[in-house]
């Protein structure tokens, strides 16, 4: 039996090499793999010798040669295969042992080069792979050093790999090589600054756990991340007390963490089922958080907090008598977190560099039966050159913050969604309704009931997309609602701009629409 070594990753492969030599399995090697064994005393022959051609190119040109190729790729129950390897002196090769060039670990690197990068696609190590994964009935690939166990578990036991494990071992090798080669096509995606969507769409993410459960106990789930730097990202968060994040915490939060990315002042967003339920920003943390969680006391019962500043002691106390499922921060006093991680099961994430946007090129995708859906991000808030007053009043300075803080909030509100806002706090919001009047009635009442009376009462309104009728507009008259920001387009814009100036409302058309569907 012999194998072929040539491997990057050299985790565990002195020791699986010098097993295989105790098997008697004669050992064929490349460049530092050679080298390695050599210094570890494993017997090998080098892969020159076995050519009789030497490694050229700067090791670019060491295993494309017919003797490797033809020695894995010949079926040995094909008799004129057999023949032919016989008629030209080649011998076959059993086992390859091969992982890539570690082109993932190259792009990661700051200030890489284009041509380090290049330099870093692995030419021959995918050759091998797919010829042994090809000949998967007489030839057994590993690419993983995971599997060496198992492979030389058989091997002791029976003398042979078994065909069942063959397999496996093949379905990883395709899955492996179509990821590395996609992490090549993204990089040069990204490099050439390519914004059109391809005409095939080839995705690559790797697994950071498995999960208990989907959205529904009967449902299995997974959470992947992206090959790349991920600043920001919940992926790159570090969990330092509580539970395994589930589907549903990460879907959450995620959807706070994006909304909290809106802010440059300090903020807390208060989250529940992907829909904000309390905003607050202010000069200082502590009187965020107090606007965020005064909001709304019920909601927030089970949900999703993340700052955008460290969290203090005072804070800590507070949270320690609220059911909160996960807390995001970019630090946390220490006293802050002696005190919170008293919580048994509360899920405490650091994220550092958690005001980082997304990347301007990244994509929004949605699974639907059949087939993917995909869009750019919505990366923008406004297009301050089309924001205009369309009433005969302009917005106070006051107004026009607290407008512009409800825009951002309802921005990431479920549509048909509605924001309302006085002090740069959340006082109602209206999420998902199939109609916007139902929307604009229920942030009112929410505001009124759990804030009080007098809540709405020179608040202003936001909506994420136009008003047909002017409905709305009559029913913030008569909550007191002093302002709105909405995209106007509506056919009946008039309509709604007649109203406000008949009640002395300021409305502001932005020109864009943020549809949550």
């Amino acid at each position: 039996m012999r194998a072929l070594i040539s491997v990057s990753d050299k985790t565990g492969i002195i020791e699986f090499a010098r097993e295989l030599a105790a098997l008697g399995v004669e050992i064929i090697s490349t460049g530092g793999t050679y080298a390695k064994l050599k210094e570890a005393s494993i017997p090998a022959i080098e892969i020159s010798e076995l050519t009789g051609f030497p490694e050229c190119l700067d090791g670019r040109v060491k295993t494309l040669h017919p003797k490797v190729h033809a020695g894995i790729l010949a079926m040995r129950s094909n008799p004129d295969h057999m023949k032919q390897l016989a008629d030209l002196n080649i011998s076959t090769i059993d086992l390859v042992v091969v992982n890539l060039y570690p082109f993932k670990a190259t792009i990661l690197k700051e200030n890489v080069t284009r041509q380090e990068a290049i330099e870093n696609i692995d030419i021959g190590g995918p050759t091998m792979l797919r010829s042994a994964a090809k000949n998967y009935q007489d030839v057994a690939v590993v690419v993983d050093p995971s599997d060496y166990e198992r492979v030389l578990g058989e091997l002791k036991e029976n003398g042979s790999v078994s065909l069942d494990t063959k397999f496996y071992l093949m379905q990883k090798v395709f899955m492996h090589t179509s990821s590395y080669d996609t992490m090549i096509a993204d990089y040069i995606r990204k490099e050439r600054g390519d914004k059109e969507f391809p005409q095939t769409l080839t995705l690559t993410y790797e697994k950071v756990q498995d999960m208990r459960y989907g959205e529904n106990p009967h449902q299995k789930a997974a959470f992947y991340r992206e090959i790349g730097k991920s600043k920001g990202t919940l992926a790159d968060a570090i969990q330092l007390h509580g539970k395994e994040l589930s589907f549903n915490n990460i879907n959450d939060t995620n959807g706070a963490l994006e909304l909290l990315k809106e802010f440059s002042e300090p903020t807390v967003v208060a989250c529940k089922h992907g829909n904000p339920c309390g905003v607050g920003s202010a000069d200082n943390i502590y009187d965020a958080w107090k606007k965020a969680y005064e909001a709304d006391k019920t909601s927030i019962f089970g949900g999703i907090v993340v700052l955008n500043r460290e969290l203090t002691l005072a804070i800590a106390q507070e949270m320690k008598d609220i059911f909160l499922e996960v807390i995001v921060a970019p630090s946390y006093e220490k006293e802050a977190l002696e005190v919170l991680t008293a919580k048994k099961n509360i899920r405490m994430l650091e994220l550092k560099d958690i005001e980082v946007p997304q990347k301007e090129d990244a994509y929004d995708m949605k699974k639907v039966n059949g087939g993917l859906i995909i869009q750019t991000i919505d990366n923008r808030l406004l297009n301050e050159e089309e924001l205009k007053v369309v009433t005969d009043r302009a917005p106070t300075k006051k107004e026009m913050e607290d407008l512009l803080f409800a825009w951002r909030v309802v921005k990431y509100v479920k549509s048909n969604g509605i924001a309302l806002a006085k002090d740069k706090q959340s006082i109602g919001i209206g999420p998902g309704q199939v109609n916007r009047i139902w929307a604009t009635k229920q942030s009112i009442e929410h505001a009124i009931e759990l804030i009080g009376e007098d809540a709405t009462k020179g608040a202003v309104l936001a909506s994420d997309a136009f008003f047909p009728f002017d409905d709305c507009v009559e029913a913030a008259h008569q909550a007191g609602i002093t302002a709105i920001i909405q995209p106007g387009g509506a056919v009946r814009d008039a309509d709604s701009i007649k109203k406000c100036n008949e009640y002395g409302i300021a409305m502001v058309f932005t020109g864009m629409r943020h549809f949550r569907h």
